[in-house]
């Protein structure tokens, strides 16, 4: 029996990203799990090809790192122990020699990892991405140069497992666009004033706006508010069925990607849009990618005004709506479940 361990430990539209490359080692693994933290297991549960996940708050990734102890080490070693392979998923900016370490300890005879730096005995296989591509494909590129390629029926766009639960109660009769004004780091997402008026010009323009995100979150005025009302699965149901969701660079993004939506977004350059930017679906990219903060990966604004997201005109935010609106009706209309391999 195959068993491969799959781990990306950040968080949730990094985890969906990874899906492509969980499915072609899910071609050939008899049995599939997926290593996540915190912020990314519940979107781990939602990919094909998963049947396992393990949750853990990583020291080295976490951005609310826990203590480091020899207990929890020791612990995750031994849930760790029997699998066959091991492919370590990291952001660039992350090292995989940590989770190397305890998988070697844990006995795993094989693993792979992207990495720069020199991992003496951890690694079987270092692999090295030139360029700056999607970071689902460079993912992807991983596990194809250990030969775990995606099926040839598989387009490689991102996907989550249906069925996705009825969420019409939720968001009421009608087409809908989804506002989801929030992101991880406040850098990369419009103030609240500013989200404010692009929700207005989209009212005024004549659409129906379900706004979602989490309890807390600064909601802009909307004809359905469902901040803080949603489970990831529903979530996932309410994006599927907009005709586009407007969004910063945020995991709901890429969720709405996985789920075939087109998506406008509002893009802060302080991490490369040609990684990050939504994969697979049409999308509008606004937002000033020459700002000063660009390649910063400043969590909160360095620039006074915010001016690479507030500055994006709201009547271009219109614009770009109704262009992908009117792309989705050409292509016959919203689909009624979620992308499936």
């Amino acid at each position: 029996m195959t068993r491969i361990l799959a781990a990306r430990q950040d968080n949730l539209g990094d985890v969906l990203l990874a899906g492509p490359a969980v499915r072609a080692l899910a071609a050939q693994a008899e049995h599939l799990t997926v290593l996540a933290g915190p912020h990314g297991a519940a979107a781990a549960r939602l990919l094909p090809g998963v049947d396992e996940v393990i949750e853990f708050r990583a020291p080295w990734i976490d951005l609310d790192p826990p203590p480091v102890t020899r207990a929890a080490v020791d612990a995750l070693a031994e849930r760790l122990a029997g699998f066959d392979r091991a492919f370590v998923f990291t952001s660039f900016h992350q090292s995989p020699l940590p989770l190397a370490f305890v998988l070697r300890l844990a006995g795993v005879p094989w693993i792979g990892a992207i990495c720069e730096d020199y991992p003496g005995s951890l690694l079987d296989l270092r692999h090295r991405v030139p360029g700056d591509p999607p970071e689902a494909r460079r993912m992807l590129s991983l596990t194809e140069a250990a030969g775990f390629p995606l099926p040839a029926d598989d387009d490689g766009r991102l996907a989550i497992r249906p069925p996705l639960p009825e969420v019409s109660r939720l968001t009421g009769p009608g087409d809908y666009i989804v506002v989801h004004p929030s992101a991880s780091a406040p850098a990369r997402q419009p103030s609240s004033a500013h989200l404010a008026r692009i929700a207005h010009a989209l009212a005024e323009a004549g659409h129906r706006i379900v706004v979602t995100g989490e309890t807390g979150d600064a909601a802009p005025s909307a004809d359905v508010d469902l901040t803080g009302r949603t489970t990831l699965p529903e979530l996932a149901a309410v994006l599927a069925g907009a005709g586009t969701v407007v969004a910063p660079n945020t995991g709901p993004a890429h969720l709405a990607a996985a789920v075939g939506t087109p998506v406008v977004s509002l893009f802060a350059p302080v991490v490369p849009a040609p990684r990050w930017a939504p994969f697979g679906v049409p999308a509008a990219l606004l937002g000033d990618q020459h700002a000063p903060c660009r390649g910063s990966r400043a969590r909160t604004c360095p620039v006074p005004g915010h001016p690479c997201l507030d500055g994006i005109d709201p009547a271009e935010v219109v614009a770009a709506v109704d262009d992908l609106v009117r792309q989705l009706v050409r292509a016959g209309g919203p689909e009624a479940s979620p992308r499936s391999c």
